[in-house]
């Protein structure tokens, strides 16, 4: 799984039969401190995220398992909400 960012919204008028229902988002990866890593993709959505949310996907083959029975050509989805980020010094270990 990555984080990302909700970026925006794709409408389109003609695709494949099985993204009929399926929202489609624009996603900004991002590195753990929030800032911009790489290119905005276009993910299909599992969760409901709404824009600026910061979010969980993944690519590949497990792209498609959050719709299973179902047959969604997706090679990117968002399978998760990110409620909290902690981003704290690492503690050292006892002596």
């Amino acid at each position: 799984m990555q984080l990302g960012k909700v970026v925006g919204r794709v409408w389109a008028s003609v695709k494949n039969p099985g993204l009929e229902g399926q929202r489609l988002l624009i996603v900004q990866p991002v590195l753990p401190d929030l800032t911009p890593h790489g290119k905005p993709l276009i993910c299909t959505d599992s969760t409901g995220a709404g824009a600026g949310e910061v979010i969980y996907w993944v690519r590949g083959r497990e792209a498609s398992f959050p719709f299973l029975p179902g047959e969604v050509a997706s090679d990117a989805t968002i399978v998760g909400i990110v409620d909290e980020l902690h981003l704290g010094k690492k503690r050292e270990p006892p002596c």
